[in-house]
């Protein structure tokens, strides 16, 4: 008995140090549990609702649509076009070698291309892009393939339908729709809009069973100043002159004198912003806003507009330029030729520097960098141009007189074109520096919002103005900027010619030509600069007759009549109760002529053209802002718009030529 109670004894001890073990492990069991748990839903609850949410979520960022840019008559500069690009959802490529394949077959990839590709779809991640902006084919023929966990997505991609047509103004975007240059880059936040995206449900297997989608808010479209045609006129006209005088680089800036807009900005060498990655940074460059030049001859009006109006000369005083040569110190200022005793208006018929010096150093340098940046030179000139360059202006303690000297004839000073071109338009608008700007308005879903004409500052007085006028006129006349005469209008401006420097040395053949105009003068419509570097010629030879291109054209194209011996107009039978008024081509009358009376033609109606020679006819429907097409030579017989019609600015007009009669048309004389 005693054996059998001690066996059982024995054997209770091991069952209770068994459930006793047992029971521990089973409450650090519970506890591991517990506290693993605690771990998960406390500690990193955040972290795995996350998680969670990528593996049951994908939200697809979508570009909004770019705003457009027009010009101010409401032609498209730049618009965004909807362009597909192929996407990929890594995880659901079921074999990345052969799926890289089959694309890079239809895209025609490189080798680094083809690496690219493989490398984003040999991974776990939910969204990769392949190749964006494809086109239409090779849409089709990707989707023909029906490849697994290959898709599309719809972005914009921007489009430039003029080609380099004020690629400088305008600007380009990259890849990813920002913009980089330009006004596409300045006015990015405004015209680029806000994203949206596209928030995917998926389960266990990837499939997706729900889509939501937050649409992109478009950009507003931005509404500039310039003047499209008067744009490709600069253009054209700058590019021949580089060609003619195998030149370097240009720049033409024309303004409207009242409100400081810029109707044109021109740059050579230029690009196209389609494929800008195609040209190089010099053919990108602005010029006009980036580029310091030495102004010349063209900054004399500064000196002479300081002198009249701090009352140290006036138009009739007497300056002793000889014998051509002066030395307010140890470098000489030189004229071309000896002018003995000019007066002060002759000074700047003649552009002498002699002169222009000795007043300059009359003034002083304070009261002369005083005027200097009154007219804007030394400071950023407009709002509009991210990276513009302020120039260079020297402070007024540290010009000796032989500085003091230069600066009045535009050396020893570094401005922009577009600088040069505000102070010009100074003097022209009757002596306020307005700031030059190319946006005109902003147009969203609130509407339009006009952008202000902004005055800096007062330059001149009026009268000092009106005195500069007369002066320029006489510069254009029978001074050194005939070239830049216009038929049937007055013309104001100033030649300037600035030996560049090489090797440290002034060049006696290298030169930057200009020249600062308004017409007509009485009251200015256009303010137009023309700068073309690295020619052997002065302003008189080159951008004088720039000048006078742009602005005939221009003045043409805005129906701005002339003021100076216009002919009488001619009323010609429209076969309409109202008739339509046509006129003939002036001749140029001296600018004492006093002006007559103009109304040009019509406006609203189309004339009755039948019997003109085709040059006429074609100067009356350009005055009338017809787009106009000639078939054919000799006299005009038909016309694609009828006579006495309401007609609109832009319109297409083609008109019908022969030679022998006029089909019945009654016969009249070219002017």
């Amino acid at each position: 008995m005693a054996a059998t109670s001690s066996s059982l004894t024995r054997w209770r001890d091991i069952v209770r140090r068994r459930l006793v073990v047992t029971a521990g492990v089973m409450a650090l069991w519970g506890i591991a549990i517990e506290a693993r748990l605690v771990q998960l839903q406390v500690f990193r609850h955040d972290v795995l609702v996350e998680r969670a949410l990528r593996q049951r979520l994908r939200t697809i960022p979508t570009h909004p649509k770019r705003g457009e840019i027009v010009d101010r008559g409401g032609q498209i500069l730049a618009y965004s076009v909807d362009a597909d690009t192929i996407v990929a959802v890594p995880a659901d490529v079921e074999c990345p070698v052969e799926t890289t394949r089959l694309l890079c077959e239809v895209l025609e990839c490189r080798r680094e291309q083809h690496d690219r590709i493989l490398t984003r779809l040999d991974t776990e991640n939910l969204f990769a892009y392949v190749q964006q902006y494809v086109s239409v084919d090779t849409a089709r023929r990707i989707r023909e393939l029906d490849l697994k966990g290959v898709g599309f997505l719809k972005q914009n991609r921007r489009f430039y339908p003029n080609r380099e047509l004020a690629a400088h103004l305008i600007g380009y975007v990259g890849i990813d729709n920002q913009g980089l240059y330009g006004l596409e880059s300045s006015y990015d936040e405004e015209i680029s809009g806000q994203p949206g995206r596209v928030l995917m449900q998926t389960d266990a297997r990837n499939r997706a069973f729900s889509r939501v989608e937050r649409p992109p808010t478009a950009g507003v479209t931005l509404e500039l100043t310039i003047d499209k045609l008067i744009q490709h006129i600069a253009e054209r006209e700058l590019r021949a002159a580089m060609r003619e005088h195998h030149a370097a680089g240009g720049s033409v800036v024309v303004l409207d004198p009242a409100t400081g807009e810029i109707l044109a900005l021109a740059n050579e060498p230029t690009f196209n912003p389609n494929a800008f990655s195609l040209s190089d940074a010099d053919a990108r460059r602005n010029r006009a806003t980036q580029d310091v030049y030495q102004p010349g001859s063209t900054f004399k009006i500064v000196t002479a507009s300081a002198a009249l109006e701090e009352g140290v000369s006036h138009p009739n005083q007497q300056i002793d330029t000889s014998p051509g040569v002066w030395y307010p110190g140890r470098r000489p200022i030189r004229d071309f030729r000896d002018y003995g005793v000019l007066s002060f208006t002759d000074m700047l018929v003649k552009s002498s520097n002699v002169a222009a010096s000795k007043i300059g150093v009359e003034l002083g340098a304070e009261r002369l960098l005083r005027y200097v940046r009154r007219f804007g030179f030394g400071q950023a000139i407009s709002g509009d141009f991210l990276g513009q360059s302020r120039g260079i202006v020297h402070p007024a303690a540290g010009l000796s007189d032989s500085d003091l000297a230069r600066v009045s004839i535009g050396y020893t000073i570094a401005v922009t074109p577009l600088q040069m071109a505000a102070a010009m338009n100074a003097v022209a608008n009757g002596g306020e520096l307005i700031a030059p700007r190319v946006v005109r308005a902003l147009l969203g879903e609130d509407g339009r919002l006009e952008v202000p004409r902004r005055v800096i500052r007062r330059a001149i007085r009026p009268e000092t103005a009106t005195t500069m006028t007369r002066i320029l006129e006489d510069v254009v006349d029978h001074g050194t900027a005939t070239a830049a005469q216009l038929t049937g209008y007055t013309v104001a401006g100033k030649t300037g010619t600035t030996e560049k420097l090489v090797d440290g040395r002034y060049s006696d053949t290298r030169n930057v030509a200009s020249f600062a105009g308004f017409v007509p003068s009485t009251r200015p419509r256009l303010t137009i600069l023309v700068v073309v570097d690295d020619v052997p010629s002065g302003g008189g030879a080159v951008a004088a007759p720039v000048f006078q291109r742009i602005a005939e054209a221009s003045l043409r194209h805005l129906g701005v009549p002339p003021n100076v011996g216009a002919p009488p107009p001619i009323l010609v039978s429209a076969g309409s109760p109202t008739p339509a008024i046509v006129r003939l081509t002036p001749v140029r009358a001296p600018a004492s002529l006093a002006a007559s009376a103009w109304t040009g033609p019509q406006r609203g109606l189309m004339p009755d053209l039948a019997g003109l020679s085709a040059r006429a006819a074609f100067e009356i429907a350009t005055d009338l802002g017809l787009m106009t097409r000639i078939r054919g030579d000799g006299f005009v017989v038909g016309q694609t718009l009828e006579p006495g019609s309401a007609i609109t600015r832009g319109q297409a007009l083609i008109l019908r030529l022969e030679r022998s009669g006029v089909s019945g048309a009654r016969s009249r004389s070219e002017p």
